[in-house]
This record gives structure tokens, C-alpha cells and sequence, in this order.
């Protein structure tokens, strides 16, 4: 249960802090330990000393909470298995088979653009194997560590948000099931219950007439193509891209990467062949068992009368199957380089080893993350935020106010998935009392219920994108081994087009029903590529070409 603070703005401020404290000082550890130390000194009344111990309970808290453990054993595992392709040149041979297809800059974030799709089942999993995976190649074309950043963010959660079979889809159609099943139960009307209550029983029908409406992530995905073959950045992204290409290096002069790639453990022998299946078959090893482990957790859980693939991914979990996933991937990447004799068993763990200890800053920063994460829970933030959609406002309104204040919760709070448990519970019924989706499919103002649900998802990734607290802007900077504030800095202009291009028209005209939701992408796609035109820049042009 929350302690809300009084005024309620005041259960912004730890949130705000950290997001301050991390762009003005640019150290993050320091910048979220301020913001939970303020909010545990919220709730201990302003006592230092019981403030600084219930900041520490709750860095605890968040480290015990089973499903955030998990995703620090998957990222530690996943990072060993990295290690271990990295010091037995699976990683390198990798390199040098794309180095035929990626012969120059716009090859390369071409191929790193199309990597993503191999990998859509899971935000965390696509994230860190991408950017692990392609780093060698985006820096031997000297593309900069703030642009493989982007490309691995904006394509990894926008996949999972939309797809229809991701680790996400049985998160999102619970919340979606249980909001309409609540409001079934609570309201007098016979006839809107069991309306109500119909629409709780197929809640992935729902959502997949809502995917049309999730203007931010498909536009953010595909601008992130129209960036590469337009060959035009603007903003901090052009100033790193061209320090990069220039020779001026791959990261910021003084940053601090959120890994470190080049450690001793992760260097490939010299004298010892560098095979591209050492890496490539770990990978696809963690893909076929995430998504064997998917169905088979999945399907122990569902009724054997309905075997359906929307059911047995539901019902998935998808944390066992990442951990199962990473770990066969480590067991894959160790037999191999040791059966052929590349490493020993005793230097392939070794490796394994060095690759976990290179995620040990992501790691802490993850944990202090979730514990801000909790002492926004605690104090009220969400909610709060959530409130203020509570004023009579216009129906047709309604779908871009939630993802303005979907955005603003998942900045201010760092989560996509809390935003979306905070949000849904109060937006679906919120749209329906007001008017929306009487009668659901087909039913009046449907739309309308259809971007509220869609925009709670679309902005909760666009928060999430533009948060320095943020896991996922975490694991991007880690797995791109850049600079978190750096990433956010350089992304951060393009997610705000990006979003405002979505708000302007997407949420607005498709809650009015002037235009059909394809149309609208189509549209927000032109405006897009005219900005583009305008304010960016190629930013090799001028510059001296490498032979």
C-alpha cells in the first residue's frame, strides 16, 4: 500500500532528483542513490538516520523481489556468455563474415536495424545481445557507441510492446483482462457488465485491434531505419556520429561506459582460429531455448481444452525462460571453444567470468534503479500522476492526455511494465465511464477505448526511452558499452520527434476517427522524413574517406 505524501507534488521530487543530479553531474550511481535517500526520507518523517536506513531497506527490497533477480542472473549469465564468445574470437569471426555484407557505416546500422527482428520475443534479451554482439563490427566502422545505443533501444522495447508474441504480450493482456473484469463486477448496469465482462474474456482480441494505435512505437522503429538510409543525424547524435567518424572516438572524451568490452578476460588469442559458429551458436541456443521454454512454461499453465499459441504465451513465464535461456547459452559457449581446444576449461571460465564482471556497474545501477522504483511506489507517484487525469476532460482527449501522463510516469518512475500496472487499473475504466467502447468491437467511440489502452503502452515506452533511470536505457548503455547519460543525451531529441510527431497525428485524429490509424503512421512517416530533410546532417560529410 502507498504512503502518499501531502502536498502530492512532493512525491515527484526523489524521482526528479535522480533524473537532475544524473544530467547536470553525469553520475548516475550517486544521482539514483540521492533520489531514494530523498524519498526513504519522505516516508521516515525527515530523519536523516531513519531515512539512510530505509534507503538501504529498500535497495534490498529491490534486490530480493524474485523477477528482479532473475533479470540480474540473466544479464550476469548473459554477459558471461558474451565473455566466453569474446576470448574464444567467436565474436570476432562474427565480425569478420558481416565485415563482406557491412562495408561501410550505412551497411552496418542497416544490419544492426535488421538484427533486432531476429530477436523480437524479449526487450532484455534483444538488447543485450545485440549491442554485445554487433559492437565489434559498429566499432570497427567506426559508428559511435551513442548511435549503436539508439539503434539497440528504440528497436528492442518497440518490438516487444507490438508483437503479438513477445514476453510482454501475457503482461499486457492480464492488465487489460483484470481492468475490464473489475469493472464488471463493479458497476449495476446488467447490460455494460456483461459487456464488460465479454471484452474480459478475449482481452488479446482487444489488443490486437489496439496495435494499430501504437503510433510510438512503430514510428519510432521505423525512424530508426529512415535515419540510416537517409545517412542524416542532428542534434547531440550528429556531434557524437561525427566525432566518431573522424577518428575522434568511438565514445565522449572522460565518459564513462556502463561496461567495460576491452577487459583482459574478453581479448581473443592471437594464435588460435576465430570462428564465427562460436558465437552464432550460443546466440541462436538462447533464442530456440527462450522460445521452447516460452511455450513449454506456458503450456503446464493453461487449460489443455484451449492450446492455443495467444493462450500458452499468456500464461508463459517469461523470467524462467530467460534464465533457462542463458544459461544453456554460457553451457553451449563453454563446451564449444573448449572441445575444439580453442581455450581450456579452466580459461573458458575464466572469460565467463570477466564477461559478468563487465555488467557489475549496469548491475548496481539496475538495483538502485528498482529501488527508486519502490520509493515512488511507496510514496504515491503514480497515482498521483494518474489523478490528474481524473478532471472532466473532452472523450476524444482522453487517449493523448494518457500518454502524456503515461510518459511522464514511466520518466519519472523508470519502468515501462509500472507505468502500465499504475495506469491501466485507473485508464480503462476511466474511458469507459466517460464513453468509450460501448458495446466494445464495432461498439461506439471503440477507438477511443482502443488508443486509451494503446497509448498507456506507447507512452509508457516513450518515458521509458527518455529516462536516465530507466532498466532498459540501462541495459542498452551496458550492452553498447556507452555512456548512460551520453545515450539519453543523443536519444533523447529523437524520442521527443518522434513522440510528438505520434501525439500530433496519431493520438488526436484517430481518437476523433478522422483518420484511420494506417493512414496516420503513413502521415507521421512524411512528416518525419521532411524533419529529417530540414534539421539533420550527414556527418561524414567533409571528411576525409578511409581507402
Amino acid at each position: 500500500m502507498s504512503a502518499v505524501v501531502e502536498p502530492g507534488w512532493l512525491s515527484l521530487l526523489p524521482p526528479l532528483l535522480a533524473i537532475l543530479l544524473a544530467l547536470v553531474t553525469r553520475e548516475v550511481v550517486l544521482s539514483l542513490f540521492a533520489g531514494v535517500w530523498l524519498g526513504a526520507l519522505f516516508l521516515a518523517d525527515f530523519s536523516p538516520l531513519a531515512g539512510t536506513a530505509g534507503s538501504l531497506g529498500f535497495l534490498v527490497d529491490a534486490l530480493a523481489d524474485p523477477d528482479h533477480m532473475a533479470i540480474v542472473i540473466f544479464s550476469l549469465l548473459l554477459g558471461g556468455m558474451v565473455g566466453v564468445m569474446a576470448r574464444g574470437g567467436g565474436t570476432r569471426g562474427v565480425v569478420d563474415v558481416l565485415q563482406r555484407f557491412a562495408t561501410n557505416r550505412t551497411r552496418g546500422q542497416l544490419l544492426t536495424w535488421g538484427f533486432a527482428f531476429f530477436l523480437f520475443f524479449d526487450d532484455y534479451a534483444n538488447t543485450l545481445i545485440q549491442g554485445n554482439s554487433l559492437r565489434p563490427m559498429t566499432d570497427r566502422l567506426k559508428i559511435s557507441r551513442e548511435k549503436l545505443a539508439y539503434m539497440v533501444d528504440s528497436t528492442a522495447a518497440p518490438l516487444a510492446v507490438s508483437a503479438i508474441v513477445t514476453t510482454w504480450i501475457g503482461f499486457e493482456i492480464t492488465q487489460i483482462r483484470d481492468a475490464l473484469a473489475g469493472l464488471a463486477a463493479q458497476t449495476d448496469d446488467p447490460v455494460l457488465a456483461a459487456q464488460l465482462q465479454a471484452g474480459a474474456d478475449n482481452p488479446f482480441t482487444i489488443f490486437l485491434h489496439s496495435v494499430p494505435y501504437l503510433f510510438y512505437p512503430i514510428l519510432a522503429l521505423l525512424f530508426v531505419l529512415m535515419i540510416v538510409v537517409m545517412q542524416r543525424d542532428f542534434g547531440p547524435m550528429y556531434e557524437a556520429e561525427r566525432r566518431a567518424a573522424s577518428g575522434g572516438g568511438l565514445i565522449r572524451p572522460g565518459s564513462m561506459p556502463a561496461s567495460d568490452p576491452t577487459h583482459q578476460a574478453l581479448s581473443p588469442p592471437s594464435d588460435k582460429p576465430h570462428r564465427w559458429y562460436n558465437a552464432a551458436v550460443p546466440v541462436m541456443t538462447v533464442i530456440v531455448v527462450a522460445l521452447s521454454s516460452l511455450y513449454v512454461t506456458g503450456a503446464a499453465a493453461v487449460d489443455p481444452a484451449d492450446r492455443s499459441i495467444r493462450a500458452i504465451i499468456g500464461e508463459a513465464d517469461p523470467f524462467a525462460a530467460l534464465l533457462w535461456a542463458s544459461f544453456a547459452g554460457c553451457l553451449v559457449a563453454i563446451t564449444m571453444v573448449s572441445a575444439q581446444r580453442i581455450l581450456t576449461v579452466r580459461d573458458a571460465l575464466e572469460a565467463w567470468l570477466g564477461g559478468m564482471q563487465s555488467m557489475l556497474l549496469a548491475v548496481v545501477i539496475l538495483g538502485l534503479a528498482w529501488g527508486l522504483g519502490g520509493v515512488t511506489q511507496e510514496l504515491g507517484t503514480g497515482p498521483y500522476l494518474a489523478s490528474l487525469l481524473q478532471d472532466t476532460l473532452p472523450l476524444a482527449a482522453l487517449p493523448g492526455l494518457v500518454f502524456l501522463v503515461a510518459a511522464l510516469t514511466a520518466f519519472s518512475t523508470g519502468t515501462s511494465w509500472g507505468t502500465m500496472a499504475i495506469l491501466f487499473p485507473v485508464v480503462i475504466p476511466l474511458a469507459v465511464a466517460m464513453g468509450a467502447g460501448v458495446g466494445f468491437a464495432g461498439g461506439d467511440h471503440y477507438p477511443i477505448l482502443l488508443g486509451a489502452i494503446s497509448s498507456v503502452m506507447a507512452g509508457a515506452v516513450f518515458g521509458d526511452h527518455s529516462s536516465p533511470i530507466s532498466d532498459t536505457t540501462v541495459l542498452s548503455s551496458m550492452a553498447s558499452a556507452c555512456d548512460l547519460v551520453d545515450h539519453v543525451r543523443t536519444q533523447l531529441p529523437y524520442a521527443l520527434v518522434v513522440a510528438g510527431v505520434a501525439l500530433v497525428v496519431g493520438e488526436i485524429p484517430a481518437a476523433l476517427e478522422w483518420i484511420h490509424p494506417i493512414w496516420a503512421i503513413g502521415i507521421g512517416l512524411v512528416l518525419l522524413y521532411i524533419i529529417l530533410r530540414v534539421v539533420g546532417r550527414n556527418p561524414v560529410e567533409g571528411l576525409p574517406k578511409d581507402g
